[in-house]
């Protein structure tokens, strides 16, 4: 198999029906090519690893899925429409959510206002805040995903780094409709409480999300991912299933070794 060969994601979906479709993404700063044609398909309950050194461009093109760059050519396509965000909450109202290092949430506030940071819902007709619905909702979600937190009143302050991960991927959960992205979700944290992070990950599997996930942990990327795809300098080297492919194989490309 080439290095360059892209093998088909394991999954029937028309291209309708996929959450997430990339063709031919390409992003220029001046002259510097940051992201030269880069192609892929996230299907329903899929999680797909994003790898590469840094500088490799994976930044990059998360930007430009989350709406906070237009990319200079290409398409992007969210449930078999075409899209061109204008800005990131564009992309969220289409269904993007994304889940960067510093999580975004408010340590002194309690849950399930973080949950529904600036989305907060209010009861007619004075346009209160609903602190009880939404606590509610909170509750129900995380408990669904077997987040395991006190209580969906308890304020984020009092919760560890991986229950305030958990709890960042379940806000992504609750507004994505179409694509969580990841952005090294685990990179702080321990051995258990990675363990933690990535059963809430697999548990949006399971519930049929579609996940992109950007992540330097090889380890990690073999245990929860399906297909991985590699970016070396700003070009797509290829894209493998997890279970064709090897550590070793994936290290090769990211440095070029295999080339």
């Amino acid at each position: 198999m080439s290095t360059t060969e892209n093998t088909s994601a394991p999954h029937t979906a028309s291209p309708a029906d996929l959450p997430l479709r990339l063709v031919g993404i390409t992003k220029h700063f001046g002259g510097i090519i940051a992201i030269n044609r880069f192609d892929l398909e996230v299907a329903p309950g899929e999680i797909v690893a994003l790898v590469g050194d840094n500088g490799a461009g994976k930044s990059t093109l998360v930007k430009i899925i989350s709406g906070l760059y237009q990319p200079t050519d290409g398409e992007i396509w969210l449930d078999g429409k075409r899209e061109n965000f204008r800005d990131a909450s564009d992309a969220r109202s289409k269904g993007v959510e994304v889940v960067y290092q510093d999580l975004a949430l408010v340590d002194q506030q309690p849950v399930y206002m973080n949950l529904f940071l600036g989305r907060e819902l209010t009861r007619a007709p004075f346009g209160t805040l609903d602190r009880k619905r939404m606590a509610k909702d909170t509750q129900s979600l995380v408990d669904d995903l077997d987040v395991r937190i006190p209580s969906a009143k308890a304020a984020l302050s009092d919760l560890s780094g991986g229950q305030r991960q958990a709890i960042a991927i379940a806000r992504a959960t609750h507004w994505a409709s179409s694509l969580v992205i990841m952005d090294e979700p685990t990179a702080a944290l321990g051995v258990a409480e990675t363990a933690k992070v990535e059963e809430v990950i697999l548990k949006l599997k399971a519930r049929g999300a579609a996940v992109l996930i950007v992540s330097h942990n090889m380890d990690q990327v073999f245990r929860i991912a399906d297909r991985v795809t590699v970016l070396r300098r700003g070009t797509q080297v290829g894209t493998r299933t997890l279970a064709d492919t090897t550590h070793n194989e994936l290290v090769a490309m990211i440095t070029g070794l295999s080339s």
